[in-house]
C-alpha cells in the first residue's frame, strides 16, 4: 500500500482560514501511517462522503483524489463562496488540520464532524485517502514497505454500545456527528428509530443509508436500545 495524495474536498464549506501549524508533526507521523486502519476509521465519514472514483457527492463532496487537489473543485458540488475564495490546494498540512478540528480550521464551515484529536488516526485516514487516487503520493520508503506487508488492525472500540451484530454500522453512522452516548441514553421502538434516521437525513443533512445498512442498524437498535432501555448505562 502506498500513502498518497489528497486534495479538494472534505465537506469543507465556509471558512476563514487559520490552519494550525501541524506540518512537521504530520510529516513525521504520515511515514508510518497504515491505510488499512485509515479505511476502518473512514467508515465514520461515509454518511457524508463517497471516496470511490466517480462517486456521487452527498452532503459533502466526493473525496477521490482529494490530497493535492485544488480546493472546491469536486464536480457538481455546491461549495460556499467562502471556500471557493479560499483557493490553493489541499496540502498534507491543511488536510491534517481540518481533520483535527474542522470548525477551527475553517471558521463557519457547515461540516458537523467533531474532528480527530489523535494525529496518528488523522495520518491513517490521510494514508487511506491517498490510496484512493490516480496519482497517490509516496511519502517515504518506510511507508511503502509497511503497506506492502501484513498489518495488524487494532481491535475496535465501540464505546458504550453493546457488542452485538450491527454495532459496527451503528457506531460509525452515529459517531460521525456526535457521541455514541446519544444512542445509549435513548430508548425507542424500531419505528421510532426509523423515524429518527429519516429526520436525520431530511433535516440534518445526513447521507442516505443503503437499505441493507439501514435495516442492520434498525435491527440492532430495536433489540438493544428499545423502550425498556436494557442497556442504558447506569452508575
Amino acid at each position: 500500500m502506498r500513502i498518497t495524495a489528497i486534495g479538494t474536498g472534505l465537506a469543507l464549506c465556509l471558512g476563514v482560514y487559520a490552519f494550525p501549524s501541524v506540518g512537521q508533526e504530520i510529516s513525521e507521523v504520515i511515514a508510518n501511517a497504515d491505510p488499512a486502519v485509515g479505511e476502518r476509521l473512514f467508515r465514520q465519514c461515509k454518511g457524508c462522503h463517497t471516496v470511490d472514483q466517480g462517486g456521487r457527492n452527498r452532503v459533502g463532496p466526493n473525496l477521490y483524489g482529494v490530497l493535492g487537489r485544488s480546493v472546491a473543485t469536486s464536480e457538481g458540488f455546491r461549495y460556499s463562496s467562502a471556500l471557493r475564495d479560499f483557493g490553493g490546494e489541499w496540502s498534507l498540512d491543511r488536510l491534517a488540520a481540518f481533520l483535527e478540528n474542522p470548525r477551527k480550521a475553517i471558521l463557519g464551515t457547515r461540516m458537523s464532524y467533531r474532528g480527530l484529536s489523535d494525529i496518528a488516526e488523522r495520518a491513517n485516514i490521510i494514508a487511506f485517502l491517498n490510496t484512493m487516487s490516480n496519482e497517490p503520493r509516496l511519502f517515504s520508503e518506510a511507508g511503502v514497505d509497511a503497506a506492502e506487508g501484513e498489518t495488524d488492525v487494532p481491535a475496535e472500540d465501540f464505546g458504550q454500545l453493546v457488542i452485538a451484530e450491527g454495532v459496527e454500522e451503528t457506531f460509525y453512522t452515529c459517531t460521525a456527528c456526535h457521541s455514541e452516548m446519544i444512542v445509549a441514553q435513548q430508548g425507542k421502538t424500531r419505528e421510532g428509530w426509523d423515524e429518527l434516521l429519516e429526520w436525520m437525513v431530511e433535516e440534518q443533512g445526513m447521507g442516505e443509508l443503503a437499505e441493507a445498512d439501514r435495516n442492520t442498524i434498525l435491527d440492532y437498535l430495536a433489540e438493544h436500545y428499545n423502550t425498556d432501555r436494557p442497556n442504558f448505562p447506569r452508575p
